[in-house]
């Protein structure tokens, strides 16, 4: 999803960018299941995906420690790390993870690549990354433990990465339901997350909401300029204002709008407010799109 803009008549057209989606991929169940809804994603979008698998250079390093040591997850029990079993099982994890990628593009129709790389995930992924990519985030990528939980990885991408970004919870069996954009009440210029909502909205055939968390200032005319740019663009929409919503308030009303997808900035202050954006992302199970 891209950001569209006006040129002046008689501007020479540049060259597109090319659509791709960006998908990080850990090897966990979560995260292949990740793979089903970017697949109908690029189909729908005529998109090419890009897998990411980022071998840990953290992980790697503390292998090398003789007292290192790892604790298996459903036995409790504690070995030794050392560095030739864990390039074992990450050459293994990779195989995997190109086995399931392929399993899943092909038969939708999908052109896509898996790339392996060593490093920090963040920065990895960030050079990776273009301003027109679309990156997505199954739920195991953004936090290592439960519930749902921005940690540090999905935190930098959502505040760094050049374009949009999905965080998708577990695979539901498709999205259905109302797209809703939440925007700040001093956001009223910012107009790229109404327009990928108006996407999304236009894709699933759905009817689209615009929430503008107002402080009581001035929200008449921000209701009422709003509003004309939704009728100058010809987007159909709904404005709806909330005065003084917190994160809990924000996610009663998207519940109440039956949203299936909600879409916001991320300079909305849910991500400068401590805990707001945890918050909201644990009062909801739908997936949320976060534009630059």
């Amino acid at each position: 999803m891209t950001e569209m803009t006006r040129k002046p008549e008689g501007t020479p057209p540049g060259p597109v960018p090319e659509r791709r989606i960006l998908v990080l991929l850990d090897g966990s169940r979560l995260s292949l299941e990740t793979l089903e809804t970017v697949a109908d994603l690029a189909r729908a979008s005529n998109a090419r995906v890009l897998g990411i698998f980022v071998e840990e250079v953290n992980l790697l390093r503390s292998a090398g420690y003789g007292f290192a040591r790892e604790v298996g997850r459903s036995s409790g029990i504690t070995r030794p790390l050392d560095v030739e079993s864990l390039h074992r099982r990450l050459d293994a994890m990779a195989v995997n993870i190109r086995r399931a990628f392929e399993q899943m593009m092909a038969p939708h129709g999908v052109a896509g690549s898996l790339t392996t790389c060593q490093g920090k995930v963040a920065e990895q992924v960030l050079t990776l990354a273009q301003p027109a990519d679309l990156l997505v985030l199954g739920r195991a990528g953004w936090s290592g433990g439960s519930g749902a939980r921005l940690g540090s990885t999905a935190r930098a991408l959502v505040h760094q990465a050049p374009g949009d970004v999905l965080l998708c919870p577990a695979f539901t069996g498709g999205v259905a339901g109302r797209v809703v954009v939440l925007l700040n009440h001093d956001q009223g210029a910012n107009h790229r997350a109404v327009r990928v909502g108006a996407e999304l909205a236009h894709r699933n055939r759905s009817p689209l909401t615009v929430l503008v968390r107002a402080d009581g200032e001035d929200d008449r005319r921000l209701l009422t300029d709003l509003t004309a740019f939704l009728r100058q663009e010809g987007i159909a929409a709904t404005v709806k204002c909330l005065t003084g919503a917190g994160a809990i308030a924000m996610a009663r009303a998207v519940k109440v709008e039956g949203a299936g997808q909600l879409v916001v900035s991320r300079g909305s202050r849910l991500f400068s407010e401590r805990g707001a954006a945890e918050a909201l992302l644990c009062a909801l199970n739908i997936p949320v799109t976060v534009t630059p």
